[in-house]
């Protein structure tokens, strides 16, 4: 994937599914990222991300 910044990473066999990744990206969208959830499934891994411009810092 072209133009992304990994936030953060949670594993998706946790108990809670996706829910710490989906809370996690609502906390950065409510900061003025725009932070969205993907599945790697590679890595067997939620991945918050930011793409596009904003994701270099």
């Amino acid at each position: 994937m072209k133009g992304r910044t990994v936030l953060e990473r949670f594993p998706a066999g946790g108990p809670r599914g996706s829910w710490p990744a989906e809370e996690y990206a609502q906390a950065r969208r409510l900061e003025g990222q725009p932070a969205e959830v993907v599945m790697d499934l590679a890595a067997d891994a939620f991945l918050v991300i930011v793409r596009g411009a904003n994701a270099a810092e």
